[in-house]
């Protein structure tokens, strides 16, 4: 993140009319908190010009708010950005190459740079926490912040870092939190509807403490589509209790993978070891403790499981 990038960036948002806001597929609470808060942002500094923001809708994380119906002919002249998305495969709605300038923020290490501008910072907790430094680097201080924006880039910086408990957790994390928490929102609702799950969900994860495997310091499961449709939900639900084997003792890394149909969606933990690495060998990436992958075959994960495995015996 330069002063350049953000100086250009600045006149971007002046000059166009429309502004279309995208972020990642299987979006997590920093995907939608980063992305509604940006839009409200610029709705409150710019009343008069058309902000939208597109992607799927998670039921479980509706209360951060709605998107919005955008049409083809919305990208014409529009500037596109795209939030919390390391690379162009992962990003919600392949139609933000429709636009006429396309901008990417976001914290996690650069995979691909594909934005007209890229404002990557990978120093900050989340892409929320980013959202809340570029609007003290246009100059406005807390003068263009409002209860929503603050509501919603709170939740995101919650999330990412687990509330507070994951060691990408600064002080200036802190600092940014406490800003946001001045403003008049009740911060322990929104909490409670985060971790909010329907009693089928509850039941799951009694089946994943039940049947996860561990060896070597790795824990391991696999959630098939049978298994998906014994409890009723979607691979997206299922994929909330990534971290529910993580309190067990001993353990370093572990891998929680879903059989999404047509590919295997597995998502890598740790502790210690570096695992974005591994994760961009698998079709992936994120986050050196926090990545993303993807297989198509369980033998395929098998070799996943197998090698972070060896990489945490390193």
């Amino acid at each position: 993140m330069t002063k350049n990038s953000i100086k250009l960036l600045q006149n971007w948002l002046n000059n166009y009319d429309t502004i279309i806001l995208h972020r990642h597929v299987r979006p997590d609470p920093d995907a939608i908190g980063s992305q509604l808060g940006f839009k409200a942002l610029l709705k409150k500094m710019y009343p008069n010009k058309k902000i939208l923001a597109t992607g799927e809708t998670v039921d479980s994380l509706a209360f951060i708010g709605a998107m919005d119906e955008v049409r083809d002919s919305d990208y014409q002249e529009a500037l596109v950005i795209v939030l919390d998305t390391a690379n162009a495969a992962r990003i919600d709605d392949t139609r933000y190459q429709l636009g006429d300038k396309l901008v990417k923020i976001d914290h996690h290490p650069p995979v691909e740079n594909y934005g007209d501008i890229n404002i990557v910072d990978t120093t900050v907790s989340s892409t929320s926490e980013l959202i809340a430094e570029l609007i003290i680097q246009f100059g406005y201080g807390q003068d263009y912040l409002s209860t929503e924006i603050a509501e919603c880039l709170y939740i995101g910086i919650v999330g990412d870092t687990g509330r507070f408990l994951f060691n990408n957790t600064s002080a200036r994390t802190m600092e940014i939190a406490g800003m946001l928490l001045s403003y008049d929102f009740d911060h322990t609702k929104m909490l409670n509807q985060m971790s909010q799950r329907t009693l089928e969900s509850i039941r799951f994860q009694g089946y994943v403490l039940q049947h996860f495997s561990y060896e070597d310091h790795v824990g391991f499961i696999f959630i098939t589509q049978d298994i998906l449709q014994q409890f009723g939900i979607s691979a997206a639900d299922a994929s909330l209790f990534v971290n529910s084997m993580s309190d067990v003792a001993g353990i370093e890394a572990w891998v929680f993978a879903v059989d999404e149909g047509e590919q295997i969606r597995a998502r890598l933990r740790s502790k210690r070891v570096a695992i974005n690495t591994l994760a961009a060998r698998y079709n992936g990436g994120g986050h050196p403790m926090a990545s993303g992958a993807t297989v198509y075959s369980q033998e395929e994960l098998n070799q996943l499981i197998n090698e972070l495995k060896a990489a945490v015996r390193e």
